[in-house]
């Protein structure tokens, strides 16, 4: 039986959701894959959580075990000739730590940085706050929410599915082939978002094509509690010619 690359708990996970036109993403878009969309519309996400209790094949590497990401994400769907699996491609993805980055960037072929980062979590009687913060050139940005302390069963059918169920990872490997890697976890419950905030300079940390989404608001912010989760090893899919 396949044993998991890394299992963790991703926790608090802050989504804040845009829709945008898909010519956006086409660039990015690994070989084989299509875009996946909700009701037409094309999603990117910029996503903040936390990483917990952190094991690579098992073992906690020190130092390593608790710590933020903030990603920017959208949706994709590839059909394998068996089934259609909707899952997710990365722009970039944003940690506090080198090794974190180095082993991600070398083995799965994504876009990991390293930045400094902060991240909070109060509980304060009925409300909740989140907020997950990095540093970029001498600049903080961040992204928070505020919501109802008490977590609510994920609806099927919603945006809010759509967003939070894709189950597997992809990226360029080459000019026709892509990695591939399954995410397994369970259904995640919502936290009713009241307030958000976003600072994020778009333009200067993902480039120029992204500019417009500092001053764009997104269709929806969501909170998540989160869960376990486990990381399968990456395959190569080639794309039918």
């Amino acid at each position: 039986m396949l044993k998991p690359f890394l299992s963790a708990a991703w926790k608090k996970l802050v989504l804040a959701n845009y829709a945008v036109d898909a010519a956006l993403l086409q660039p990015y878009l690994p070989p084989g894959l299509e875009l996946d969309t909700f009701n037409g519309t094309c999603y990117l996400s910029l996503v903040g959580f936390m990483f917990r209790d952190t094991r690579v094949m098992g073992m906690k590497i020190p130092y390593h075990v608790n710590f933020p990401e903030v990603n920017l994400r959208f949706y994709v769907r590839y059909d394998d000739g068996k089934q259609v699996k909707r899952g997710v491609v990365f722009l970039s993805e944003i940690v506090p730590k080198y090794a974190v980055a180095f082993i991600a960037n070398t083995l799965y072929k994504e876009n990991y940085r390293r930045m400094p980062m902060e991240a909070s979590e109060e509980f304060a009687g009925e409300q909740l706050e989140v907020r997950y913060r990095w540093k970029f050139r001498d600049k903080w940005n961040h992204i928070a929410a505020k919501a109802n302390s008490i977590s609510l069963p994920l609806q099927s059918g919603t945006e809010e599915e759509f967003i939070t169920e894709h189950f597997w990872g992809y990226a360029t490997d080459s000019f026709s082939s892509a990695n591939e890697y399954q995410v397994a976890h369970p259904r995640w419950e919502l936290y009713p978002v009241k307030e958000y905030s976003i600072d994020c300079d778009f333009g200067a940390i993902y480039g120029p094509a992204f500019e417009f989404l500092r001053l764009a608001k997104p269709v929806s912010v969501f909170l998540a509690e989160g869960s376990a989760i486990e990381v399968y090893p990456k395959k190569i899919i080639r794309k039918i010619q």
